[in-house]
């Protein structure tokens, strides 16, 4: 098939990849010209394992433009970020990408959304754009992606998938696509439970990570480690509480609740738990104010920019939280991570980094953090806040710096 792949971001361009790899005829579009021009001069946007020796496969079937041209199938992995100050689905790309296509598409074309939407968003919004300049037969299916960064290929691959599609054709010609290239399960559905189901699979992270959180928040306050509690509890057959940390990053876990939010009044705890992730930023400072109680002017470093480890995804990560918090209480805040590129103030070398700072937080678990040689380092005060439980503390420690936890209230 002649397939367009539109939003070549995370999703869209290993998606276009695995397609082309598969055998299709495969039409990468992006509004963004460096992207098209960086791959159409056969470089990566991007790191993610895998892709690179993906992309020397899979290149005689994939071109990349910014302009929409006919194909067979389109299918659209494109961002839905939520709009922060409506609290609601921000779902300009997805307009944009299905009005494109409008002008294209023929009888008989097929329609994929793998972009995450509010349930009711493929009937109410882009089926009607799709059908606006006349078509009268539209095969259309939501197959709502299931991967993470660092290991995308392996999960875009092997993960169990789900079809919604409209109509029994539609189901049939859309899993005849996956089939290509997807070794998992190809379960059928209606568009509107799909667009859901990828809510709940969110949700219910966010939520679980909420609770570990909290768990974290009372350890605190009763002066025990929750690291320990949690490592105890989880010893139940029937318990897997979920690490806390500074909160929650992401494209996924950190907004889709609140698409969910949007579509009914009836929610309680869904906000409440994106409430409490959201605060974490602000607990992360409050530890830094108590460790720097009295020092005149102070810095710090903020070790990690990516929402997870050794990956350079940033999107909604709580370490820009943690930095606009620390900087409206007066700190001066520098930034490293050796895994995120384009932001400005991020120092890519971590010596000058943490250099004339009072005190280092840990943000992201990147494995070179906990390879770091303490001993080069020269901050102007040793202090050292841990926010995921994954340095050698002792080590830190026998280098002269005072060590917190969080989560751990045995000071």
């Amino acid at each position: 098939m002649e397939i367009a792949m539109i939003g070549l971001g995370y999703i869209g361009l290993p998606n276009a990849l695995l397609l082309a790899k598969a055998g299709h005829k495969v039409l990468g579009i992006d509004i963004r010209k460096d992207i098209v021009d960086k791959l159409n001069a056969g470089k990566l946007p991007f790191d993610e394992p895998g892709l690179p020796e993906l992309f020397e496969k899979a290149k005689a079937n994939f071109r990349a433009s910014a302009r929409f041209e006919h194909c067979d199938a389109y299918i659209i992995a494109v961002p839905t970020p939520v709009n922060h100050e409506m609290r609601i689905a921000d779902l300009r790309a997805v307009r944009s990408a299905a009005e494109s296509i409008a002008e294209v598409i023929k009888d008989g074309d097929t329609v994929i959304l793998e972009s995450t939407v509010p349930p009711g968003a493929s009937r109410d919004l882009i089926l009607p754009i799709l059908m606006k300049n006349g078509a009268k037969k539209v095969l259309y299916a939501h197959c709502p992606e299931r991967a993470i960064p660092g290991k995308t290929l392996t999960e875009m691959t092997g993960n169990d998938r789900i079809i919604g599609g409209l109509d029994k054709e539609s189901t049939k010609k859309a899993k005849g696509i996956y089939g290509s290239f997807v070794t998992g399960q190809l379960f059928e559905t209606d568009e509107t439970t799909a667009e859901f189901v990828k809510l709940m699979e969110n949700t219910f992270r966010d939520v679980n990570i909420a609770i570990a959180n909290e768990f974290a928040l009372i350890s605190e306050d009763i002066g025990i480690n929750v690291w320990e509690a949690r490592e105890l509890a989880n010893k139940h057959p029937r318990v897997d509480i979920l690490r806390p940390g500074p909160g929650v990053g992401g494209h996924c876990i950190a907004i889709d609740p609140l698409f969910m939010v949007a579509k009914s009044p009836r929610t309680k705890m869904i906000p409440l738990a994106r409430e409490v992730n959201d605060l974490m930023s602000a607990h992360v400072v409050r530890h830094i104010k108590e460790m720097l109680s009295g020092v005149h002017s102070p810095v710090v470093t903020l070790l990690g920019l990516a929402y997870k480890g050794n990956v350079d995804d940033a999107r909604e990560s709580p370490a820009f939280k943690v930095q606009k918090v620390a900087e409206n209480e007066g700190f001066t805040v520098k930034l490293h991570d050796p895994f995120v590129k384009g932001v400005p103030d991020n120092e890519p070398d971590i010596r000058k980094a943490v250099k004339g700072s009072d005190a280092l937080v840990l943000i992201t678990d990147h494995d070179s953090f906990k390879e770091l040689d303490v001993d080069e380092l020269s901050p102007r005060r040793k202090f050292l806040l841990d926010t995921r439980n994954v340095l050698d503390h002792d080590r830190w420690r026998n280098a002269g710096y005072t060590v917190r936890v969080l989560g751990n209230g045995r000071k």
